[in-house]
């Protein structure tokens, strides 16, 4: 037993109320009739001692209720997920009053109990520090000496903490004054204290000083209160004196004015792996030697569903090392590297830990008995080379999912782990839990943000044979990466290519989805092989639909809106065909790197209903020509307009000498160290032509002999071409073809094969209606002819031209076959 003597007593100066953390309120017997009141309970609550004595605790306690002993409600409320001392006092004036309340038990010399209603005083903590397990921490399980005496100054009650507190038992203080069990003048003036107390029926605290055995030669500081209790018609009942350590008071008060200032600090990043990184360090050397957050493997990029805890949990969830923090140079303690995956050793504290959601304390680490530990040798051996001497771990959970766990480790501090550090260590975790939370739902809208805008936008840019193609997107989102621009180069018919670049207004996930309807209308359209003023036409209507669909919350219309620029080129003839809905003009730069900005009417946004028609302008490309089609973000900032910006870009592309992927680099880096204001764009073309030999054109005459004609011109120029294999079935494409345009015809017919990366055929007929296949019966004679082609053709179909249409099919080279254009075919990565 710890024993003190007089001698090693020293009384003190004397201090706040604030400094004991307690102050009595009401003395109750075990069936919760209050028998003691004091003058700081009529101060809190309104009620005189005459009101309240006598009576039952739910006076003053309406959730005591309806329990029979007051034993039954500490029970109840402990089984309310852990009462952390959370409790709700009526106040004379009828209103509420929200209190932090700790019910104590005292022994009495009769075998009898007694319970000590007492309240905490937070003054010094900040409303935000006062929460959950800090409750907990400095009411409920926060060690507090109380001893109650009567008049004459004799023991009459006592809890079990005191004896800690001053080394003497239970049955050598009750029914004995102190100065019978601590004789000297030191007892004697502590008892002049109580006198005073209670004959002015206030309260005192006073700092005394004693020596204990457990630690030799120390000087240990308590702050004690006196408070009179008064019973029945406010007599003095007795004097209750509340011993606080004043150590352990203080060392509580730092370390949770740290964690209230630096866990706000915790929400400053995003990233889950700096957040785990900073929780690491910030409980080093604060309350652990060494920390270790370990989080289940898909918490760093927001995947899965949540992962469950429990006994009923047959699988534990694979962790990976997110944060590791060590008093020693290079974290010597840890077996895993920040990223590598953590084993989880059955049948260890960490499973318990995992299985039950709750905290675990090993304040003695007993290696010898702790058989799990023969499983793990390098885990063992690594707690017995850095003295690992006392352990805690806890659970990081969210939303009664399960994050990872929080490992404390002491090594040099000798000190082992007590319960106020478990409590520290929950309020850490528990205010980091939500930092997390909010980084993994960050992680998680991310990754579905990228993955978003990886289905939205091009994976490879395939220019074939007509051009070679670069790009750049750098969205102004830059947090979630997705944005409103699109671009795309759609492979047409006869070796041309669909040029577009849009940008839908707005920025992040909105814009993003509306941009992926709208560049999936573009596909839709460009497949029809309209013009591209017909194509803007279509796509306006498109925005205006998708305008009156997409209603806003408050029921407006929402606000859909779009600029966009479409070109067809051909590199058979090297000519560009654009039409543009409110975007920025194109960049021509010639091969000498002469730059232009074409003349193309600005036609209006897209879904404005303005009913303007859109124009078309078309011009010739010399080979190796460079096309520019960006957004308004490349060229116009807040403080550079965009003239200014068409000027910048000028300079850069006039480099002809310069590969595409340079252009592109220097291009979309003309404002170094700014952020985009808006989604930046750019898509670079380098025209390519066809060789005269790759194309083969003939005027067919416009009566029955047309298709046999066709036949045989078509036959020479494959054995010309060396694709003798494809003779046969382009016959049939072309009798089926030509047959249809001399039906149908009105005028001259015309025939062209183009050898490219694919074989294409196409019938030229001034007819202007497209031609549609259907379903032929048994006994037809007709209707089967584009069916065949369709079964011999890779893909078909037909597009207006000026004066008339082109039904044109397309096949496969046979593998070997060389590819022959005026540059060699390059496809480019977006």
């Amino acid at each position: 037993m710890t024993m003190t003597s007089l001698d090693t007593v020293t009384l003190g100066k004397q201090m706040s109320v604030s400094e004991t953390f307690d102050t009595a309120v009401a003395m109750l017997d075990d069936q919760g009739t209050v028998v003691g009141w004091t003058q700081a309970a009529e101060q809190l609550v309104g009620y005189g001692v005459g009101d309240v004595v006598g009576r039952s605790a739910a006076l003053v306690l309406p959730s005591f209720g309806a329990a029979p002993t007051t034993s039954a409600f500490v029970e109840q409320c402990r089984a309310e997920n852990g009462w952390s001392g959370a409790m709700t006092m009526r106040h004379r004036d009828g209103r509420m009053l929200d209190v932090n309340l700790r019910i104590s038990m005292l022994e009495r010399s009769d075998g009898t109990s007694w319970w000590l209603a007492s309240v905490a005083d937070f003054d010094d903590l900040s409303a935000d520090a006062i929460n959950g397990s800090v409750r907990g921490l400095l009411l409920g399980r926060a060690p507090v000496g109380i001893v109650v005496r009567d008049p004459q100054l004799r023991c009459t009650a006592v809890n079990d903490v005191m004896a800690s507190h001053d080394g003497l038992t239970h049955d050598g203080r009750l029914g004995r004054r102190l100065t019978d069990v601590l004789p000297g003048a030191k007892a004697e003036v502590l008892e002049a204290v109580m006198r005073q107390v209670l004959q002015s029926g206030t309260t005192k605290v006073h700092e005394y000083r004693t020596w204990l055995l457990t630690g030799p030669h120390r000087e240990h500081p308590f702050a004690v209160s006196f408070q009179c209790i008064q019973g029945a018609e406010g007599k003095p009942l007795g004097v209750c004196v509340i011993s606080t350590d004043v150590v352990e008071s203080r060392r509580a008060r730092e370390c949770l004015a740290v964690l209230s200032g630096a866990c706000t600090r915790l929400g400053n990043t995003l990233d889950v792996m700096q957040t785990s990184q900073a929780m690491a360090e910030l409980a080093v050397p604060l309350l652990a030697d060494y920390v270790a957050v370990d989080l289940e493997q898909s918490v760093p990029f927001g995947e899965g569903p949540p992962v469950p805890h429990g006994p009923k949990v047959k699988h534990l969830p694979v962790f990976r090392r997110a944060g590791v923090a060590s008093i020693h140079p290079g974290v010597p303690e840890s077996t895993a590297a920040r990223g590598e995956p953590v084993p989880v050793p059955h049948a260890s504290p960490f499973t318990e830990v995992l299985r039950t959601g709750r905290s675990r304390l090993e304040s003695v680490l007993d290696t010898a008995s702790s058989t799990w530990l023969d499983q793990e040798p390098v885990l063992a051996r690594r707690i017995h080379e850095n003295g690992v001497h006392s352990i805690m771990a806890v659970p990081i959970r969210s939303q009664r999912a399960l994050l990872g766990v929080m490992v404390f480790v002491r090594t040099e501090n000798p000190t082992p782990f007590q319960e106020v550090d478990l409590l520290l260590a929950e309020e850490l975790v528990s205010r980091a839990a939500q930092s997390l939370e909010n980084a993994r739902q960050y992680a998680r809208e991310h990754c579905a943000a990228l993955a978003l805008q990886r289905h939205l936008l091009p994976h490879k840019l395939r220019g074939g044979t007509a051009v070679e193609v670069a790009s750049r997107y750098l969205p102004a989102d830059m947090d979630h990466g997705v944005g409103g621009d699109w671009f795309d180069v759609i492979p047409l018919s006869g070796a041309r290519v669909g040029l577009v670049v849009g940008d839908v207004v707005g920025h992040g996930l909105h814009a993003a989805a509306t941009m992926g309807r709208l560049r999936t209308a573009v596909h839709t359209l460009a497949d029809m092989d309209l013009p591209p003023d017909e194509l803007l036409a279509h796509l306006d209507d498109t925005v205006q639909r998708l305008a009156g669909e997409d209603d806003a919350p408050d029921g407006a219309p929402a606000v859909v809106g779009a600029t966009c620029l479409y070109a067809v080129y051909d590199p058979a003839s090297r000519r560009c065909t654009m039409a543009r809905a409110g975007h920025p003009l194109p960049a021509i730069v010639d091969p000498r790197g002469h730059v232009t900005f074409p003349d193309l009417p600005a036609g209006p946004p897209l879904g404005i209903g303005l009913g303007d028609p859109f124009e078309a302008v078309e011009v010739e490309l010399p080979e190796g020509s460079l096309l520019a089609l960006y957004t308004d973000g490349l060229v116009e900032t807040r403080d550079r307009d965009i003239e200014e910006g068409m000027h910048r870009l000028g300079a850069v592309l006039a480099q002809p000498d310069r590969s595409l992927e340079e252009l592109c680099t220097e291009a979309t880096q003309c404002f170094p160290g700014q952020a985009p204001c808006d989604d930046v764009t750019l898509l670079l073309v380098r025209t390519r032509s066809l060789e005269p030999t790759q194309v083969a054109s003939w005027a067919l005459p416009s009566d029955q002999t047309a298709a046999r004609t066709a036949r045989t011109l078509a036959a020479d120029q494959l054995k010309e071409w060396g694709l003798e294999g494809l003779e046969e079935s382009t016959k049939l494409i072309l009798s089926e073809l030509v047959t249809n345009a001399v039906r149908h015809r009105t005028g001259p017919i015309g025939l062209r094969l183009i050898r490219h990366q694919v074989l294409t055929c196409e019938v030229f007929d001034t007819d202007v209606c497209s031609p549609r296949p259907r379903r032929a019966h048994t006994m037809d004679e007709n209707g089967r002819g584009l069916f065949l082609v369709a079964q011999l053709a890779r893909r078909w179909g037909s597009r207006p031209v000026p004066c008339g249409k082109v039904v044109w099919a397309e096949q496969d080279l046979p593998a070997g076959a060389c590819v022959r254009s005026s540059v060699p075919p390059v496809d480019t990565p977006s």
